[in-house]
């Protein structure tokens, strides 16, 4: 499926001088909006806080290789909200973050086709880090490899199809202890 951009998202990015911004959406103890953009954003009937709250954002780094590099988004937490919420556990929970533009004027381009989905996923290992100048709390995102870790265990028994379908008689004829002399080469 091929994305549509407006009129006005492809003048911004033929323009000489590109600048965007982050839509960022977390489910932490309840959904939190954020935006790099310095000022509140009202976009898809949610505002969207631009209090300085978006430290940073490093997307993963496009490779030849498989690897896990993570989407890892750092926010400022003074107010303790972002790891009071990870106190209670927010591991498995969903992230998107979408990128906009801005305009010829520095506004930002928020009509239909403007707003492009560039991450979704979950929050896979969140940090906070104190220090004398600063707090923040670090999320980082799934891998879109990190599936390729996950182990899957199957039991190659009947009981074990029994548990994940009990009219599945593929696995009837398999027995425990049972043994199976296969020769090799010419017979």
């Amino acid at each position: 499926m091929a994305r549509s951009f407006s009129n006005s998202f492809t003048a911004a990015l033929n323009s000489n001088s590109l600048n965007y911004f982050f839509l960022i959406e977390l489910e932490l103890n309840s959904t939190a909006y954020y935006t790099s953009f310095h000022r509140n954003i009202v976009y898809d009937g949610h505002t969207w806080l631009g209090d300085g709250g978006v430290f940073s954002i490093e997307p993963p780094n496009f490779s030849s290789i498989l690897d896990r590099e993570a989407y890892t988004i750092v926010l400022t937490d003074i107010a303790d909200s972002v790891s009071d919420s990870f106190k209670l556990g927010v591991i498995g929970n969903t992230i998107k973050v979408s990128l906009g533009l801005l305009d010829s004027n520095g506004d930002p381009l928020l009509g239909a086709g403007d707003v492009s989905p560039t991450y979704s996923g979950f929050i896979d290992s969140p940090s906070v880090n104190i220090s004398w100048d600063e707090k923040t709390a670090k999320i980082e995102g799934t891998s879109p490899m990190a599936d390729l870790d996950q182990v899957n265990l199957t039991m190659v028994s009947k009981d074990g199809m029994d548990q994940k379908n009990s009219t599945d008689t593929s696995f009837d004829s398999i027995y425990e202890d049972s043994e199976t002399h296969i020769s090799w080469g010419k017979i």
